[in-house]
């Protein structure tokens, strides 16, 4: 028997595929959306699924359905997206997984929360596993969605102690794919944007910084994975790609698949509170998930390239979204 499932940022970049992969297995869908970073082209290519439905909402006010399990995704997750109106996002992430976690209590449905290797802040360790507590500037411009998914987990565990909800909390590292807002913010988008348009490639710094990226279809298997885990398995577990690059390497890689004329240049200074170095120690997501990541960067940089030059760069706002 099919399960009802509320995917919340449904219309998102990670949503609108983890929707894609419920509805593959034969569940039910509820893709609960605002659209204030989520694009409803996204799924647009659902509408017509019998087992999928959208419901326009914000989760800052609670929401009323019937469900049995819940990924809460809905948050700005992209620099362009959570700076633009910190306040937001920083109720968004606490208020909103309050009232999710409502709704879980009420149904006794599962709890997957999409957290961030953000709460790492700019890490003192490397790699960053689960045991570390983060080196993050709670007054600083990304404290928005640094501290506020930090507060989000915290909630979430009072949750599980108080009330006895089933939770699951996946710390997602640097992703990437089709669907990705092109001003978003992030370096993936960036780079290919700028290449495909014949501009020069910007690095923050000197682009030495380190990050570890995974493709999309990877990190959504591991957030499925988790959400199936055994009670037991609550999280934080990491989910992300440990194969690490600089930004430079990226950029060049980027460069390369798309043959790119603009020169790689070095125009801006690191944003504050920018980390050096990002990347997970996977070895809990292994042990327990049995998941890692398999789609190489060439590959799904390739695949990336591909759907960002068949969309109309024209159709999307930066840095907010079109409703």
């Amino acid at each position: 028997m099919s399960k009802r499932i509320l995917v919340t940022g449904g219309a998102g970049f990670l949503g609108s595929h983890l929707c894609d992969r419920l509805l593959e297995r034969g569940e039910q869908v509820i893709c609960l959306d605002n659209f204030f970073t989520g694009t409803r082209s996204n799924i647009a290519h659902l509408i017509d699924h019998e087992q999928f439905s959208v419901l326009e909402h914000d989760i800052i006010e609670p929401a009323y359905v019937d469900v049995d399990e819940i990924y809460n995704l809905a948050c700005p997750a992209a620099p362009g997206h959570y700076q633009h109106d910190p306040i937001y996002t920083t109720k968004t992430s606490f208020i909103g997984t309050w009232h999710m976690l409502g709704l879980a209590k009420r149904c006794q449905a599962r709890f997957l929360q999409a957290s961030t290797s953000e709460v790492y802040g700019d890490p003192e360790v490397d790699p960053q596993s689960e045991t570390y507590r983060g080196s993050v500037n709670p007054i600083g411009p990304r404290a928005c969605y640094d501290e506020g998914k930090r507060a989000a987990e915290s909630l979430i565990f009072d949750y599980h102690r108080q009330h006895n909800i089933s939770i699951k909390v996946a710390r997602i590292f640097n992703t990437y794919g089709p669907r990705m807002h092109p001003f978003d913010g992030r370096v993936v988008s960036n780079f290919i944007r700028q290449a495909l348009q014949g501009e020069e490639l910007t690095l923050y710094g000197t682009g030495e910084q380190t990050r570890a990226f995974c493709y999309v279809d990877d990190l959504v298997g591991g957030l499925m994975a988790l959400m199936d885990s055994d009670e037991a398995v609550t999280g934080p577990i990491n989910l992300g790609n440990p194969g690490v690059f600089t930004i430079r390497q990226l950029a060049e890689m980027v460069a390369e698949q798309t043959k790119s004329s603009g020169a790689i240049v070095q125009a801006r200074p690191l944003p504050i509170d920018d980390p050096r170095d990002r990347r997970p120690d996977i070895t809990l997501a292994r042990d327990l998930l049995n998941w890692e990541p398999k789609v190489p960067l060439n590959e799904g940089l390739s695949r990336t390239i591909q759907w960002f030059d068949s969309i109309n760069i024209n159709d999307y706002d930066p840095p907010t979204p079109d409703y």
